[in-house]
């Protein structure tokens, strides 16, 4: 392909071209040549300015008047109006001749020194350190997720209760800031104390969302974009999706409920524990024994003095033992607060055997 030197014909000869007669003063044409050039193309970017200027002034004045004269009701105002606008266009219409009268010298004009090596576009660019991410301890990203989950503790649960896929989507894309690890965290702590409070089906509801949730987040790992991002994607998918993908979220739905309930059975048994000790500490007698537990271990005939709080039967019983049997079996009753011993070991004063 042949190459076009035309452009190239009309560069303006430099100033330090060695065409001058030796009688001139070489250095002195050069710096004239240059300065006149310069001046020019100097008046040539005032005036280019100012049309500009002209330009965008007349363009303006034009669009108060159209305003002015569509407020206008009176007709002498709007004769007037009009009549203003058309002188502004004609004036508008020379102004814009002159731009094109200008662009196209400025296509024609011919190159030189200061044209032909300016820059077509400048740049720098700064380098700057990235800053570097506070790293937070165990407490202060508990306590970061704590405050989220308090603030937005009624927005999370109501995505919660919706089983609509749409629903879902448009809400969290409404909601951007609840796509995040805190949400799934919420939800799971949600499904635990439902399953406590034997909401069983809630419970599998707000699972169902908590795995929608962690798919999300998922998705958003491997694509390496933040989850708000995922979300479109994501419903799209599992609307579309093959049977393949769906019993895998299924069955991933399953494993979770099973886990939650499994959870669930651990912290009441060991809530019920706890329960169980802190009665068992108010139960205990002056010796630190448990009465219920002194009541199942006495003979059966003993149990019966204490079922009918009957204090000469009791006495009956004891003396029909052997001493030593007798008294450990008395020991372990006071110790416990069965048996409150009175001022006198006779029984008629002493009060009768508590249970």
């Amino acid at each position: 392909m042949p190459i076009d030197y035309s452009k190239w014909k009309d560069i303006e000869i430099s100033d330090d071209e060695d065409d001058t007669h030796p009688n001139i003063d070489t250095p002195s044409l050069f710096r004239w040549r240059h300065q006149a050039r310069v001046d020019r193309m100097g008046e040539f970017e005032k005036n280019k300015a100012e049309t500009k200027e002209s330009l965008e002034r007349s363009q303006r004045e034009l669009t108060e008047l159209k305003n002015k004269l569509k407020a206008s009701d009176e007709e002498a105002e709007k004769k007037k109006i009009e009549a203003d606008i058309e002188k502004l266009e004609k004036q508008f219409s020379e102004w814009k001749n002159k731009e094109a009268e200008l662009e196209k010298q400025e296509k024609l004009a011919p190159w030189n020194v200061d044209t032909i090596c300016r820059d077509g576009f400048s740049k720098t660019t700064v380098n700057k350190m990235p800053e570097k991410k506070k790293v937070m301890s165990e407490d202060e990203k508990l306590e970061q997720s704590q405050k989220f989950m308090d603030k937005h503790k009624k927005e999370i649960e109501k995505f919660g209760f919706y089983s609509n896929w749409d629903d879902s989507k448009e809400y969290l894309l409404s909601n951007p800031h609840l796509a995040c690890e805190d949400t799934a965290n919420y939800l799971t702590y949600w499904c635990v104390n439902l399953q406590m409070e034997e909401k069983n089906g809630l419970m599998k509801q707000v699972a169902h969302q908590t795995i929608v949730m962690q798919y999300i987040l998922e998705l958003s790992k491997t694509m390496e974009v933040p989850p708000i991002a995922c979300v479109p994607s994501f419903f799209t998918k599992i609307k579309t999706c093959d049977a393949k993908y769906m019993d895998g979220f299924n069955q991933e739905l399953d494993a979770f409920i099973g886990r939650i309930e499994r959870r669930a059975k651990e912290k009441t048994d060991k809530l019920m524990a706890e329960i169980e000790a802190e009665e068992r500490e108010k139960r205990l007698g002056p010796g630190g024994l448990d009465p219920q537990e002194v009541y199942e271990e006495l003979p059966p005939e003993l149990q019966n003095c204490f079922d009918s709080k009957d204090i000469g039967m009791l006495q009956e019983v004891l003396t029909a033992m052997k001493p030593d049997e007798a008294q450990v079996w008395l020991k372990k009753c006071i110790d416990s607060g069965l048996w409150v011993p009175g001022p006198s070991d006779d029984g008629d004063d002493a009060p009768p055997p508590e249970q």
